[in-house]
């Protein structure tokens, strides 16, 4: 066992702890007001220069190492889905239908963790650590760190890389994956308004059916992906909502329509919004409604730096031998981590979670009531963290 090791296990039970208490009391994008002042006041307890309210509800800690060097930030978000829990956990959430699903509990506590043993082995940082705690990064499209941007968080001092992780459950804990390049999805949303005439449900032909009319929208938009995009290109249209309609025998004269653009190639996603306007004024005019569009963009792909990609690879296979692994393809969950790669080199990584007995298929994904990554995770994360930083 080696010195980052050592000291990891001295804290693993209050890394724990803390992800238990952000666990219970989970809070939404820019409401994060109670998890940042625990993670403030950890760091200030730490003697770690903190400083609040840096993008509305973030907190940045600055860590200064024996020697001058360079400037690593190390990031975790901070906010919580608005989800109803259900893993029946003894600290499952107190806040109705407010819960941590996707993980941001363990991020703030594996940062928090990286804090107590970064600042154990002070004496072997050669520069700065900056530990930024960054609230919404589920407020897409907008997020939270644009808001951190803004504040200065890259500046005084200036960053020159940055680290940040998710917990993954499609790998089991003791492993993580990272690849060179694009490793999460361009996030982008759209709106459909179906537009038509209320009828009688017995006399549709004096009316304008839009749920009709929307049905068949939905199912031709999977041409796009299935005709127009090369198979060896990612994206994915989803409507995942859909709103027509009062009473079960009335023509419905309007049906909206919201759903999501994933995207990793820039010119793909920049033709996009023209491709699925055209598809849906050709639907809407050929059955006799109209329409309204909108197309909005949000997080850019998520763009692993190589040298900081290769860096951390290194850093996995030091510390978990076969269990480091290079991804083969990217997610297209969106992250907003995104706009800090767009300034700067930085590295994201996937963190197993899932404990080695269950199946994936039989373990609740992210963003889903039940999920529940193993904790042992936690301690994982840190090594990978700290011995990077170092």
């Amino acid at each position: 066992m080696n010195r980052i090791q050592e000291v990891t296990q001295k804290y693993e039970a209050l890394i724990v702890d803390y992800r238990r208490d952000f666990h219970k009391h989970p809070e939404l994008a820019h409401q994060e007001q109670r998890t940042a002042e625990k993670a403030a006041e950890v760091l200030e307890g730490l003697g770690i220069e903190t400083i609040r309210k840096v993008g509305k509800t973030g907190v940045v800690g600055i860590l200064k190492g024996k020697e001058e060097g360079k400037v690593l930030a190390l990031r975790a978000d901070m906010d919580a889905l608005p989800i109803q829990e259900e893993t029946g956990l003894t600290f499952s959430s107190v806040n109705k239908e407010v819960m941590h699903a996707c993980g941001h509990d363990m991020h703030t506590a594996i940062l928090l963790g990286c804090a107590h043993v970064l600042t154990e082995l002070k004496e072997e940082i050669k520069g700065t650590i900056k530990f930024i705690f960054q609230p919404a990064e589920e407020n897409n499209p907008i997020g939270g760190a644009p808001g951190m941007i803004v504040d200065g968080v890259l500046e005084n001092p200036k960053v020159d890389a940055m680290l940040a992780l998710h917990v993954w459950p499609q790998l089991e804990t003791g492993r993580a994956a990272i690849k060179e390049g694009p490793i999460m999805g361009a996030s982008d949303r759209i709106f459909i308004t179906i537009k038509g005439k209320s009828s009688h449900g017995s006399e549709p032909e004096n009316g304008v059916d839009t749920v009709a009319i929307a049905s068949n929208v939905v199912s031709v938009l999977q041409s796009i992906v299935a005709r127009n995009i090369g198979p060896l290109d990612a994206a994915v249209i989803s409507i995942c909502k859909i709103h027509g309609g009062m009473k079960y025998n009335v023509i419905a004269d309007k049906v909206e329509l919201e759903g999501t653009v994933r995207s990793i190639d820039p010119e793909i996603r920049n033709a996009m919004p023209e491709k699925i306007e055209n598809l849906v004024k050709g639907v809407t005019s050929a059955m006799g409604g109209d329409y309204e569009f909108s197309y909005v963009k949000g997080y850019p792909p998520t763009i692993n730096d190589a040298d900081m990609t290769n860096l951390v690879f290194k850093t996995m296979q030091d510390v978990l031998g076969d269990g480091a692994l290079i991804a083969e393809k990217a997610a297209l969950g969106g992250e907003d981590f995104a706009f800090f790669a767009e300034k700067i080199p930085t590295a994201y990584f996937w963190l197993g979670c899932r404990d080695r007995e269950i199946p994936f298929k039989d373990f609740a994904p992210i963003h889903n009531p039940k999920f529940n990554p193993d904790e042992d995770a936690l301690a994982v994360g840190v090594e990978l963290m700290v011995e990077a930083a170092l």
